[in-house]
């Protein structure tokens, strides 16, 4: 029995404008009507081979991965809850320390949620093969066979044959990005495999290098896990012990320092979908070489990568080796040989406080979503949606009122100390500072519009008095800094 362990920690800023820091490219349906999230634990559902998946994820993308799995009927055998990202080596840590708990001899298989793998019967091969090498103490990573010079990966040197061990090779050493003719000579010898980023071991092998290697990850991850409490189905580690470890990388704390390392190469498609050329890479093509998603019309382009994802018309002419993504608050337009620095221009945009480097255009909340129609300083419309039994917070407002006009459904509003339902065609007003709550009692989705307005509408002016969701903080505006206009509901 292998026990996978998804990692889904990763914000994809390579792929913004549609990946977000809230809403990052794993939670995304790049591909199909399945986010790559949902991909990942598809392709480990086999009982036969693998136990229920653990996921360490950020939290504050908790309920959106738990509706995932929801949704197509997992039931994971954790979620635990980064309070920040500290790379993969602490999280991996944190899962040994679990499934050791569990079962002594288990061998865990890490994943990043946000890969595509095509073949999964190849996937399956490399795992079989890799878990006799695991069971013996190996520590394993997978190889893919290169097919270009790529420089965004990091590459493996591969050395001889395991004895008794079919399809497992010794590593020689690992190789952090190269640059492109380093990258050529690699492909060129045969002797390299792309790092895939996926590891089998077992707990116990993993954890004492961990110990005698990064003694400061395991004495934090332990710590953070001593101090953890459950909050609703997720298991939440302590910030303070967690801040104390070292970020580091598996490769780095561990892989490129353990005399026990082996590779397993595979054949099996597999991409980390880094940046918007891996998805032309990816995806089927038009005769001129082009990939269109969304309404797309193109004439006399080649080479092209198209993607309209706010239902408007995206149209290109005589144009060639683009990257063009329109969303309804952004637009991306890069030649395909500069798709990899959008990650950096993200960074700069998010220092320089636009908030469309964090949010995406429709924001998921754990009650349903909210998108933004119109903004201006004293006023604010907002289509909402809540799901069928779910309710937002109590809670009141300093700065705006609010007036709700039901589209679809029926609204329980809570005021003060009036109680009404609202239905379709029909409003209600919201004072400034009154107490109040917002429930769908219903079996299908409510639809509203919300009309803001005030000296101030930005979504940080929200005092919680209850909250279904553990969220009671008081969210106010400070007068010395400045606040986003979007980010929570």
């Amino acid at each position: 029995m292998i026990y996978p362990v998804i990692l889904s920690g990763g914000s994809g800023t390579r792929l913004w404008p549609l990946s977000r820091e809230a809403f990052p490219k794993q939670l995304l349906p790049l591909f199909s009507e399945r986010s790559l999230l949902q991909d990942t634990v598809e392709r480990l559902r086999d009982p036969t081979l693998f136990a229920a998946p653990l996921l360490i994820a950020n939290h504050e993308h908790r309920f959106l991965i738990a509706e995932q799995l929801r949704s197509i009927g997992v039931e994971p055998a954790a979620i635990v809850l980064e309070p920040f990202g500290r790379n993969t080596a602490p999280a991996a840590a944190l899962a040994a320390l679990l499934l050791e708990r569990r079962d002594p001899d288990a061998v865990m298989a890490l994943f990043p949620a946000d890969h595509a793998i095509p073949d999964v019967a190849a996937l399956r091969r490399a795992l079989e093969a890799a878990t006799p090498a695991a069971e013996e103490g190996r520590l394993i990573t997978f190889g893919v066979q290169p097919t270009l010079p790529e420089t965004g990966y990091g590459y493996i040197r591969v050395g001889d044959a395991l004895a008794g061990l079919s399809g497992v090779r010794e590593v020689v050493r690992f190789v952090e990005k190269p640059d492109g003719a380093t990258a050529a000579q690699y492909l060129e010898s045969g002797d390299y495999l792309w790092n895939s980023g996926i590891f089998m071991m077992r707990t116990t092998v993993f954890l004492e290098e961990l110990r005698r290697l990064q003694p400061a990850v395991i004495e934090a991850a332990q710590a953070a896990l001593t101090a953890a409490h459950s909050d609703f189905d997720f298991l939440r580690v302590d910030g303070e012990a967690f801040a104390q470890s070292p970020s580091l990388s598996i490769d780095y704390a561990v892989m490129e320092h353990t005399s026990r390392a082996a590779v397993v190469p595979m054949n099996c498609g597999w991409s980390d979908v880094g940046a918007w050329q891996a998805l032309w890479q990816l995806e089927e093509k038009d005769a001129d070489a082009n990939v269109s998603k969304g309404p797309v019309r193109l004439s006399t382009t080649r080479e092209s990568y198209f993607r309209s994802e706010d239902g408007r018309l995206l149209v290109g002419i005589g144009v060639e080796n683009l990257i063009v993504v329109a969303t309804k608050d952004a637009t991306l337009v890069t030649t395909r040989d500069c798709a990899s620095q959008v990650g950096k221009l993200v960074q700069d945009l998010k220092a320089e406080g636009y908030s469309e480097t964090t949010l995406p255009p429709v924001v998921y909340r754990p009650w349903g979503t909210y998108e933004d129609l119109a903004e201006d300083d004293r006023f604010r419309v907002k289509r909402i949606v809540v799901k069928p039994g779910a309710s937002l917070s109590l809670q009141y407002h300093h700065h705006r009122s609010e007036h709700w006009v039901v589209v679809e459904g029926e609204a329980e509003v809570e005021c003060d100390d009036t109680r009404l339902t609202v239905r379709p065609n029909e409003s209600v007003y919201i004072p400034t500072g009154a107490r109040h709550r917002l429930k769908n009692a219903q079996s299908d989705p409510l639809v509203l519009i919300e009309v803001q307005c005030g000296d101030y509408v930005g979504e940080d002016d929200i005092v919680r008095l209850e909250d279904n969701y553990g969220r009671t903080e008081e969210i106010e505006p400070r007068a010395d800094e400045p606040v986003s206009t979007r980010e929570d509901s």
